[in-house]
């Protein structure tokens, strides 16, 4: 098994437990745990994992674009509130849009008006809050769950054959170089498909992520539109993604 899968694989693991032990991921990916620990310091000066004795937790509590609860927004609840604004006054009547598995697109989820509109989506806590909207007509692509989102070939191959005008996605981290990135590669292909099939792309993601990195990457800069952020993100790091060509709104 490479480094990356293997990675991936731990941070799989620790998306759907708290913490896990040395012991449990050297059975589980059949190495050893001289070679856990390695991957765990790894991982660690990426940001991803915090080192405890014996094993490892999740650095960040709330996992960006995954959701581990039905109460996902008590952590930087106002600034995906800013955001979901900033998206609102992208999204008309009519519209065909797509709304990515995450925290902060299911605050755009909550505050969309209920109007003529097409919402394609993945995230079952946004599916849950649309489907009382009756004017929103509701498309989810078909899948296995994972998590919180449907993944799979299937759903990929449904969004690829849609037309649609806006899609909004989320991602663990926002970064020059390296692009919207995240955690695992559950629902990488559909981020992509999204990013490959609509005419307009917005990224929507707090300030807390920019200059971050993941294991894999969803997106480049340059294939985003806008960004989508609070008014938290210094007037500086802004500055440096503007020069760099990128569009930013901050709340």
């Amino acid at each position: 098994m490479n480094l990356v899968r293997r990675h991936e694989m731990i941070m799989e693991v620790l998306l759907n437990r708290k913490n896990v032990t040395v012991n449990e991921l050297s059975d589980k990916l059949q190495v050893t745990g001289k070679t856990i620990r390695e991957d765990l310091s790894r991982l660690e000066e990426q940001g991803l994992v915090q080192r405890v004795h014996g094993g490892a937790v999740l650095a960040q509590t709330d996992q960006f674009g995954i959701l581990a609860s039905r109460q996902p927004l008590d952590k930087h609840a106002a600034e995906k509130r800013e955001i979901a604004l900033l998206a609102l006054a992208h999204i008309a009547q009519d519209d065909i849009i797509a709304l990515d598995g995450g925290s902060t697109t299911l605050e755009i989820a909550r505050r969309l008006d209920n109007m003529p509109l097409t919402v394609i989506t993945n995230d079952v806590y946004i599916i849950s809050e649309l489907v009382h909207k009756d004017q929103i007509r509701l498309v989810v692509p078909g899948g296995y769950r994972v998590r919180n989102v449907l993944a799979g070939p299937e759903a990929v191959a449904y969004v690829q054959q849609l037309n649609i005008q806006k899609a909004f996605l989320s991602a663990t981290a926002i970064h020059i170089t390296h692009g919207l990135t995240v955690y695992t590669g559950d629902s990488l292909d559909y981020k992509q498909a999204l990013v490959q099939t609509a005419r307009k792309v917005f990224a929507a993601a707090d300030h807390h992520k920019f200059g971050q990195i993941a294991l894999r990457t969803v997106a480049s800069l340059n294939q985003v539109d806008v960004l989508l952020t609070d008014k938290g993100l210094s007037q500086e790091l802004a500055e440096q993604y503007r020069q760099a060509g990128v569009t930013i709104e901050c709340g």
